[in-house]
């Protein structure tokens, strides 16, 4: 379900030597840009390093330095056009003494570096004055900024290494990497790039379940289904415990995408899309009646009794899925339906976990069950306590698991416990942060040449640590870390285990009503649902539609809901335990998707969307523009 939006990670104009300021030959293999300003302290310490990886790479490196003046900053302006009124030939010069001449950039270094330019406190006019020299500076200012921001710049320095975007250290031997081509850093920016790529989640996973399909049904498939249930465990003694891998998957893993679910519902609530009970009032209503007309369909299509006991298999919604598409539209969706399409599809999510603890679990066992309350509730004491360390809610949510899975819910409830008790904190102050940390290192970079020192010391270290722990809440840092592990591990292991089927045998014989039910229930039952109780909510006055989409588009948000997959093949394979029943709900599951996504895409294919400048300006922030 995590999404990550895709940013601008090339540079947005080629060099031209003609009028970017160039150091080394055209032909130079390596093209290194830099967008800086002589007021920032990290551009001034990252010049030493590209002094040394220039002295490395000789002529296999081109330099080429552009203009972004620190925003809000009238000594970083004035110090880039002073360096832009330089003749050609002198604007190096003018750069290294901008860059070195002091610790920190100060007015008395823009004076002395003007009259070594002989450029006199009369000829440097106010912004604006009637001066050719000082017209002509700005303009080349301004131009690099403009290339800066449509380059997806956002703070100082921003490197480029041939034309795409370096988001590593600024140390030398990074930076050669980078520029070298190393396989470490082409794996890691290839990685890189297909995750900023929107529908990147998406298209992962359904290569995973194509590619589990084309397994069984091909020669390997027997072997193939022999590894799925092949037992994993351990002995103690005489005892013991053991699962086939399949379930360790869908018991064990999948309680990453459990978790990861949760922490987005708690974070949503909180201060995102549901925070308020206005924003929150369409897609909730809209989610509720999504999940009531496939369950109203599915039963009432359904022949054989023995089925019945599936009604949540269409009732839930894969987001990541639904994500790509709308991802692959581009701007033919309003960000407000995107907004409108995630929200509803995290409160699918909470009716779906909710479906599944109270009718699919197994025999309760109550002491087990008591022994999971206990310990919810030393997470939660733990919360309320202040203990920020992400350590302990871990180490207990292991235990956790083990107590819910003994007590016959089903064990990926335990990672949907745990994101509500592991705790947020309130916003960090970056500035004090900042300063502390700058502190630290200015410290140990005094003491840096001292006798018997290789590197920072282990206090510095820490204290290093403790600010870089403050910047997030151990629920943002769950989040922003296994959010990853879960659209792009987890859910590709949990289709290549699951999705796979046979497309022959008794799986078409007598599942007639079955396979009908599933489809139905989520390519109609889903987006009819939806509509209908938006236009009803909106039509009683307890929510608002935005004008941003209109209500086709809003009815391709349905369609593209009914994609069921992940959460379907979930709760078919508890709701299911006849292989075939199992493998038809699988086949029902598939078809509805597509159809389901053909069905959406078609209703928003020639949809236009009705954007407002304020909504560009929300997007820009929904589109993750945020410092480096």
């Amino acid at each position: 379900m995590h999404d990550s939006a895709p940013q601008t990670v090339r540079l947005d104009r080629p060099v031209d030597a003609g009028r970017d300021h160039v150091l080394g030959e055209d032909q130079a293999t390596i093209t290194l840009v830099e967008y800086g300003s002589y007021a920032c302290p990290y551009c001034r310490a990252a010049n030493d390093e590209i002094a040394k990886l220039r002295d490395r790479l000789g002529g296999q490196l081109r330099y080429v330095f552009r203009h972004r003046p620190l925003t809000g900053s009238d000594l970083a302006r004035r110090a880039a056009v002073l360096a832009e009124r330089a003749d050609p030939d002198q604007f190096w010069a003018a750069h290294i003494k901008l860059m070195t001449r002091s610790e920190t950039l100060g007015e008395d270094d823009l004076q002395a570096v003007a009259a070594d330019l002989g450029v006199l406190d009369r000829d440097m006019p106010e912004a604006g004055a009637p001066d050719a020299a000082q017209a002509r500076a700005e303009a080349r200012v301004a131009e690099d900024e403009r290339s800066a921001a449509a380059s997806g710049v956002m703070v100082t320095p921003t490197f480029f290494v041939n034309g795409r975007r370096y988001d590593g250290p600024w140390d030398e031997s990074s930076l050669a990497d980078a520029a070298l081509g190393t396989l470490g850093h082409r794996v890691g920016a290839t990685a890189l790039d297909f995750a900023r790529w929107g529908p990147s989640a998406g298209v992962l996973l359904l290569i995973a379940a194509l590619v589990a399909l084309v397994l069984s049904n091909s020669p390997l498939g027997p072997a193939v289904e022999a590894f799925w249930e092949w037992d994993l465990g351990f002995a103690f003694g005489e005892s013991g415990f053991a699962m086939s891998l399949r379930h360790w998957i869908n018991d064990g893993l999948l309680t990453v995408f459990f978790l990861v679910v949760g922490l987005e519902i708690k974070r949503e609530f909180t201060v995102g899309h549901l925070a308020t009970r206005r924003r929150a009032a369409l897609p909730v209503v809209a989610a509720l009646g999504g999940m009531i007309g496939p369950v109203v369909l599915y039963l009432a299509l359904i022949a054989n009794p023995e089925w019945r006991h599936g009604w949540g298999v269409p009732v839930a919604t894969d987001t990541a899925f639904a994500i790509a598409l709308i991802a692959m539209l581009g701007r033919r969706v309003p960000l407000a339906l995107r907004v409108f399409l995630t929200a509803t599809a995290i409160v699918d999510d909470i009716g779906a976990i909710l479906v599944v603890a109270a009718f699919y679990s197994g025999e309760l066992q109550p002491v087990y069950l008591v022994a999971a309350a206990a310990l919810v509730v030393l997470l939660a004491l733990l919360n309320r306590a202040g203990v920020y360390r992400a350590a302990p809610y871990i180490l207990l949510g292991v235990l956790l698991w083990i107590f819910v899975f003994a007590g016959g819910l089903h064990a990926t409830l335990a990672g949907v416990l745990l994101a509500f008790v592991i705790p947020t904190r309130p916003p960090a102050n970056l500035a004090a942060l900042t300063a502390q940390a700058d502190a630290v290192i200015k410290a140990e970079a005094e003491r840096g040449d001292e006798a018997l020192r290789h590197g920072p010391s282990v206090p510095a270290l820490q204290a290093l640590d403790r600010i870089h722990d403050r910047l997030e809440s151990p629920a943002d840092r769950l989040l922003r870390r296994m959010g990853g592990q879960s659209s792009y591990v987890v859910l590709p292991v949990f289709a290549l285990a699951n999705a796979g089927v046979a497309l022959s045998g008794g799986v078409w014989s007598g599942h007639g009503s079955l396979l009908l039910a599933v489809i139905a229930g989520l390519a109609i039952g889903k987006p009819l649902g939806i509509f209908s109780a938006s236009a009803l909510a909106v039509r009683l006055g307890v929510a608002e539609k935005p004008d941003a989409y209109s209500w086709r588009q809003l009815a391709g948000a349905g369609a593209l809901a009914g994609i069921g997959f992940t959460m379907s093949l979930f709760i078919a394979g508890q709701a299911f335990a006849d292989p075939e029943d199992f493998a038809a709900a699988k086949i029902a599951v598939f078809a509805a998707s597509v159809l389901a996504a053909t069905l959406g895409v078609a209703l928003l294919w020639g949809a236009e969307a009705a954007r407002r400048p304020r909504e560009d300006a929300a997007e820009c922030d929904e589109r993750a523009c945020t410092p480096l």
